[in-house]
């Protein structure tokens, strides 16, 4: 992970339908309850590293200064600009994480969601996130939890090689600890569940989830990785 964009197949190849998956994912706000027990950003300068289409960046606005997205994706730049249009406190960059195209300390929060920092392989990445974190900074990753819930029995039977316990020791070893967070994927139809699964798994995988699984959602569990520098 040198230099080089990684693509992300779920949001690059399907952005309508994961921008659904984004409005199902932990109605409860788990997540952000978890993130504001560690560090608020309540006037304080956010970076969204990996942003996507922008769909956290609104949420983010309400109470930063602040706001800069960063995407490697050109369409998915483009989507998100138009997203913070209206917003005078929000911008969109085009970057990666390997370098990110802010100035040294000029954010308090970054904040990555499922993107690019899965374990070893992201140091790159690492390093430009306490490059851009002003002093007192926090960095939060959120990600799987393979070991819990009904969905992180899904992913590892998808990804059998995958090994938690191995990306526990990197990001321990990153001087990073961890919250644990209940959360659930919750949609408005079986229609809506459905398409969100087959972008996330093979279409064998996917089909045997359906065919187990009923309902509109799922318990879900992840890792809120954090270090404040």
């Amino acid at each position: 992970m040198s230099g080089e964009v990684v693509p992300s197949p779920n949001i690059w190849e399907h952005a309508d339908v994961y921008e659904l998956e984004n409005s199902g994912v932990d109605p409860g706000g788990a997540v952000w309850a978890a993130m504001r027990q560690v560090a608020g950003w309540s006037g304080r300068r956010v970076l969204d590293l990996g942003c996507g289409s922008g769909y956290h960046l609104p949420f983010f606005a309400q109470e930063a200064t602040e706001v800069v997205g960063v995407e490697p994706h050109p369409p998915l730049v483009a989507r998100a600009r138009d997203r913070v249009a209206d917003l005078p406190r929000a911008r969109v960059l085009q970057g990666t994480a390997q370098a990110v195209p802010l100035e040294d300390a000029s954010v308090d929060i970054v904040h990555a969601r499922w993107a690019y920092f899965f374990g070893a392989g992201c140091e790159p990445g690492l390093a430009e996130v306490e490059r851009v974190l002003a002093p007192g900074g926090t960095a939060f990753v959120v990600d799987n939890d393979a070991t819990r819930s009904t969905f992180g029995a899904w992913f590892r039977r998808a990804w059998p090689h995958y090994d938690p316990a191995a990306v526990e020791r990197f990001w321990r070893r990153q001087g990073y600890a961890v919250s644990r967070v209940d959360m659930r994927w919750r949609f408005a139809s079986r229609t809506d569940f459905e398409a969100v699964v087959r972008i996330e798994f093979t279409e064998t995988m996917a089909d045997c989830i359906l065919g187990e699984h009923p309902g509109t959602g799922v318990d879900y569990a992840v890792n809120l990785w954090h270090r404040t520098f």
